[in-house]
């Protein structure tokens, strides 16, 4: 056992963050640290850190053991460069290293050449120092560095700048690689993959899977969680509940002991129930006799205390409030959604891509990925005609009417109150407007909080209740998961499944990326890739292309067909040259063969009938598919 916490209470003031945390670590493992925004996972780590002490409890760590904690904002010396913030983790080595080379220099001085004495101290200081600056790496510091620090994407151009001038997401980068050399015997890290792009994360991912020292990280990145811990403590009204799993496991393992939880409820409040209609039964019987008979008012009294000693089951909360965002369109756009025709950016003598081309069609869902400065957030400011690509074009379909999410936009006055600044968004009402936000977990005084003052989620929740109000059919949205937990996580996703339009974001959530998108467009090398399916299959022709040693093209989609079809060029879709009639006699006969199945359904002889209904309702849903393609071929042939 490295930490072991016993009853943990916590108050912020007088608001009770943590109630009864209790859990136990063992050495060497790797734990995800989970639970809604606000609720008090920071707090435990600070408490973990001995930076601050509990209220109550105890929390006990191995005599010895060296723990480090990854906040997520970094300090330094006004001059400090970020290698010196690099080296921090050898500092003693380092100082070791110094003294060597003083001792060089006095050893060649020509006093002490001559005073034998003098000489053989200096000599045996400097071999004692050399054998622990050996032992303790010091011949390997600056390949540590480097090796940590490209795992990270922090390039060796960035060395000599200052620290304080980097952005928020850099000095957490930074701060990570800085604590990931100290090798500490606990590493606490809160939202590590923050700022990190999908190389880096995969990068940490093997780095904590093979790290020997014990591992507690807070975060809401699910493929991480999967991909790293084999144990999850969930941080939920104040308590700690402990799974030996990974966050998939979590899930299957949460779900069934609610179930269990409420059914033990269920059972006890009916028990208690018949204990309390029997003690007031007893009660009755007792005051009825005359005279009265005190032995059934003892058995009444006795019952009590049993009633009262009982450990009471807390109810469970099945299903706890999210983001209510229910993302609706005016109007449709027409068949392309967005057009990229061989366009291509440079800044200097660096290209970020060229002859860049493909189509959104309208309903398609799109995900931009890439490593930090590939120019992603570029490619999104010239689909917005924000800016403008040195050659080829940007277009946007018929009717487009653009929702866009932009990465950590804060408004000039963030003096604004959540209340107001939604108001004068979206145009309403007090009364209407504080109903809006109460959707988006802005409850009471919430609305109140200036914009400023908002955390990362909260802002983000705020920006999607804008968004939602304004009903576009082309969303463009610029890492949306960012800060937001996973219930929130989670309503998106379910929100971008039933949404009708098309959508384009970028992200480096693979678990997001994997349930919400059927097309990535990715920019890697100074080029422009599209591929048909999600982040499994992209990794997947990535690993093929490197097995074989076949350079990047565009032409990794299924069966090997380009991807990227020249935007002047209708795509080749089956059956598109043919006459309204045609169309129309197709359509009709798949509905008519959809009433039939229907028919067939509601007849006596097979609803009875479990195993003939789910091979009507499987030949269903085919026809239906067929039938909504018709439609939608119909449509597209329509408005070319």
């Amino acid at each position: 056992m490295i930490i072991s916490c016993q009853n943990v209470q916590k108050y912020h003031g007088a608001q009770l963050v943590l109630k009864d945390i209790t859990f136990d670590i063992r050495e060497g493992e790797k734990i995800g640290l989970i639970g809604r925004n606000g609720c008090g996972k920071t707090t435990l780590f600070r408490l973990l850190s001995g930076e601050e002490r509990p209220d109550q409890g105890q929390i006990s760590i191995r005599r010895g053991s060296v723990t480090g904690l990854l906040a997520q904002i970094q300090e330094a010396g006004t001059e400090e460069t970020v290698y010196a913030v690099l080296q921090r983790s050898f500092a003693e080595p380092l100082s070791w290293q110094s003294r060597l080379r003083e001792l060089e220099q006095q050893m060649s001085s020509s006093d002490a050449a001559n005073d034998g004495p003098a000489w053989n101290r200096l000599l045996k200081e400097y071999g004692s120092l050399q054998e622990k600056f050996e032992a303790a790496g010091g011949y390997e510091i600056d390949a540590s560095i480097q090796r940590v620090a490209a795992g990270l994407g922090i390039a060796v151009s960035q060395y000599e700048r200052g620290f304080a001038s980097l952005s928020g997401g850099e000095k957490t980068k930074v701060g990570l690689a800085e604590l990931l050399l100290r090798r500490p015997d606990v590493l606490l890290l809160d939202e590590p993959t923050n700022h990190l792009d999908m190389e880096a994360i995969e990068w940490l991912e093997q780095y904590l899977l093979a790290y020997e020292g014990t591992v507690l990280a807070i975060s809401h990145d699910r493929y991480f969680l999967d991909a790293v811990v084999k144990k999850v403590v969930e941080i939920e009204d104040g308590e700690a509940i402990t799974y030996h799993t990974n966050y998939s496991g979590y899930q299957v393992e949460k779900e069934a002991r609610l179930l269990q939880q409420f059914a033990d409820y269920q059972e006890q409040q009916k028990k208690i129930k018949q204990m309390q209609e029997s003690i007031k039964r007893l009660i009755e019987w007792g005051n009825r006799s005359n005279p009265p008979n005190p032995s059934f008012h003892r058995r009444a009294a006795s019952m009590q205390k049993a009633l009262d000693r009982m450990v009471k089951i807390k109810r469970p909360i099945l299903e706890r409030k999210a983001m209510d965002l229910q993302l609706q369109q005016e109007d449709r756009t027409g068949n392309q959604a967005v057009i990229l025709d061989r366009i291509s950016k440079s800044y200097g003598s660096r290209t970020l891509f060229s002859g860049a081309s493909d189509i959104l069609r309208y309903g398609e869902t799109a995900a931009l990925i890439g490593g930090n400065g590939a120019g992603k957030s570029t490619l999104l400011r010239m689909i917005l005609g924000q800016e403008t690509p040195d050659s080829g074009s940007c277009t946007l379909g018929s009717r487009a009417a653009v929702g866009y999410l932009a990465q950590e936009a804060v408004p000039e006055d963030g003096k604004l109150s959540v209340l107001r600044y939604f108001r004068e968004e979206a145009g309403m009402e007090e009364g209407e407007a504080r109903g809006q936000l109460a959707r988006f977990l802005f409850y009471g005084s919430d609305v109140f909080k200036t914009v400023a003052n908002l955390s990362g989620g909260e802002w983000t929740r705020l920006r999607f209740a804008v968004l939602m109000h304004r009903r576009p059919n082309l969303l463009i949205l610029d890492e949306p998961t960012n800060h937001l937990d996973i219930d929130s996580r989670e309503a998106l996703e379910e929100a971008l499944e039933e949404f009708a339009g098309t959508v384009l974001a970028v992200s480096h959530d693979r678990y997001f990326i994997n349930r919400c998108f059927g097309k990535l467009w990715s920019i890697e090398g100074g080029r422009f890739h599209a591929f048909n399916g999600n982040y499994e299959y992209y990794k997947e022709k990535q690993a093929e292309r490197a097995a074989s040693g076949t350079p990047a093209d565009n032409r990794n989609s299924p069966g090997g067909k380009s991807t990227q079809p020249k935007a002047t060029a209708p795509a080749a879709i089956p059956r598109k040259q043919r006459s309204a009639a045609a169309w129309e006699q197709d359509i009709a006969a798949a509905e008519e063969q959809l009433r039939r199945i229907d028919a067939a359904m509601l007849a006596p002889a097979i609803a009875s009938d479990a195993v003939k209904l789910a091979e009507l309702q499987l030949s269903r849903d085919s026809a239906q598919t067929e039938l909504d393609e018709l439609y939608t071929a119909w449509m597209n042939e329509a408005e070319r």
